[in-house]
C-alpha cells in the first residue's frame, strides 16, 4: 500500500459469494456505475428489509450460493466473536442473461466496486466503507474454480481479484488489505437493481441543483422527485451531469452513498407489511438479484439476518470511501493512504466508530457531490 507523500491532489487528478466464516454467537462507464449502484441496493435491502422475512420461505429457489469457507480454508484473519458483523457486498459486470442488454462481456466478469458493511455490536448502527474499483493493491495468490493457482500481483487493480479468482479471491483480497474476516458475502446482479426500484414504486429524492446528463439520459430540475428504475440507474451513473462535482468516479461514489440512504428510507416507508402482494414482489425481485455465501443461502438464515438488521435506519449509518490519493504514475488509478486506511480498518476491527481524521484529506472525500441529492 502506498502513502500520500509525493502524490497529486484530487483536484488536479479529477478524471476520470458465498461468504466467509460468520460469528456464531452474538469496463465501460455505464458498467462501472451500474455495479456500484447494485451494491447500494443489497445494503439497503439487508439494512432495511426485516419486514420481508415472512415470505422468504416461498423464495428459497431464487437464492444462489457459493462456498467461500471451503475455498479459503483456515488462512484467514481471526474469527472474532464479539457480536459485530462484517459483510462484503459486491457487484459484478457479467453480461449473462438479461444483463446482455447493457453490453457484452470483455472476458471474465469483474467487480467494479465493493462495500464493507460493518454492523456494530448490538446491531443498532453500521459503517460502510466503499473500496474504489481502480484502487491499486497487493493482490494475494488465489485459486480458480478448477483448482489452478493465480499468482499474487503488486499494484493490481482491486476489481481484478474477482476477475481472476471469483468471489473467493475477492473476499481474500479484502481480508488481506483490511485484516478483518468477512462474515458474509453478497454479490448483486445489476439487472435486478432496476426491477427492485420499480417493485418498490420508485425512490424519493430531493435535488438541490439541476442534474443534466445526456450520457445517462437523466434530466432533473431542482426539487423533489420520485425516480423509477431507469432514472435511478441514471442518477448513480452520472458523473459530469452534476455541477460542481470533480467529474471523477470518487465523486460519483459520494452520490451513490447518498442514494443508498434514500433507498433505505423508501424500503421502510412503503408499508410492505400491509401490502402482501407488494411484499412478495419486492422479495421475489431481491432474492433473484443476489448471490450469497452458503451461510446465507437459506430462508432461515437470510430472514434472521434481515430481522437482526431491521432496527438500523439510514441516520445510523456512517458511509465513507477508503482513504486514497491519485497515483502519481497513473492519474486514472488511486492508491490507499496507508496511515489513514489503517485507522479505518483498526476502528472496525475494534468495533469503534471510524474517526473523522481518517477521512480528512482523502481524494475520496473531495468529490463535491454529497450535498446535491437528499
Amino acid at each position: 500500500m502506498a502513502d500520500s507523500s509525493g502524490t497529486a491532489t484530487a483536484e488536479s487528478r479529477a478524471r476520470g459469494i458465498r461468504a466467509t466464516g460468520r460469528r456464531r454467537k452474538a469496463p465501460s462507464r455505464r458498467r462501472r456505475v451500474l455495479t456500484i449502484s447494485l451494491c447500494a441496493v443489497v445494503s439497503a435491502v439487508l439494512l432495511g428489509g426485516a419486514g420481508l422475512g415472512y415470505v422468504y420461505f416461498k423464495l428459497n429457489g431464487n437464492l444462489k450460493g457459493v462456498d467461500i469457507n471451503a475455498a479459503l480454508g483456515h488462512d484467514r484473519p481471526k474469527n472474532v466473536d464479539d457480536g459485530s458483523m462484517d459483510i462484503l457486498v459486491m457487484g459484478s459486470d457479467s453480461r449473462a442473461g438479461e444483463n446482455g442488454d447493457y453490453g457484452r462481456d470483455e472476458g471474465g466478469a469483474r467487480s467494479d466496486t465493493a462495500m464493507v458493511v460493518h454492523v456494530y455490536k448490538g446491531h443498532k448502527k453500521a459503517s460502510v466503507v466503499s473500496i474504489p474499483r481502480d484502487t491499486l493493491i497487493e493482490r494475494p495468490q488465489c485459486s480458480t474454480k478448477d483448482g489452478k493457482t493465480v499468482p499474487g500481483e503488486q499494484r493490481a487493480m482491486f476489481n481484478t481479484a474477482f476477475e481472476v479468482g471469483g468471489p473467493a479471491c475477492a473476499v481474500k483480497t479484502v481480508e488481506s488489505i483490511s485484516g478483518i474476516r468477512m462474515d458474509h458475502f453478497i454479490e448483486v446482479d445489476f439487472t435486478g437493481f432496476k426491477k427492485l426500484i420499480d417493485a418498490l414504486g420508485g425512490v424519493d429524492i430531493t435535488t438541490s441543483k439541476a442534474i443534466d446528463d445526456g450520457n445517462s439520459h437523466l434530466h432533473l430540475k431542482p426539487g423533489k422527485h420520485t425516480l423509477d428504475g431507469e432514472q435511478s440507474l441514471g442518477l448513480v451513473r452520472t458523473r459530469h451531469g452534476v455541477p460542481g462535482g470533480d467529474g471523477s468516479d470518487l465523486g460519483r461514489i459520494q452520490l451513490q452513498q447518498t442514494f443508498i440512504k434514500a433507498l433505505m428510507n423508501q424500503v421502510k416507508s412503503v408499508g410492505l407489511l400491509t401490502n402482501p402482494a407488494k411484499l412478495y414482489d419486492v422479495a421475489d425481485t431481491a432474492t433473484k438479484a443476489i448471490t450469497t455465501d452458503t451461510d446465507l443461502n437459506s430462508v432461515g438464515e437470510l430472514t434472521g439476518l434481515a430481522k437482526s438488521l431491521g432496527a438500523i435506519g439510514s441516520q445510523s449509518i456512517d458511509m465513507v470511501t477508503l482513504p486514497v490519493t491519485y497515483d502519481t504514475a497513473n492519474p486514472d488509478r488511486v492508491v490507499p493512504l496507508t496511515k489513514q486506511g489503517k485507522q479505518v480498518w483498526d476502528a472496525l476491527r475494534l468495533d469503534r466508530d471510524i474517526p473523522k481524521s481518517a477521512i480528512k484529506g482523502s481524494a475520496g472525500d473531495k468529490g463535491g457531490t454529497d450535498s446535491y441529492v437528499k
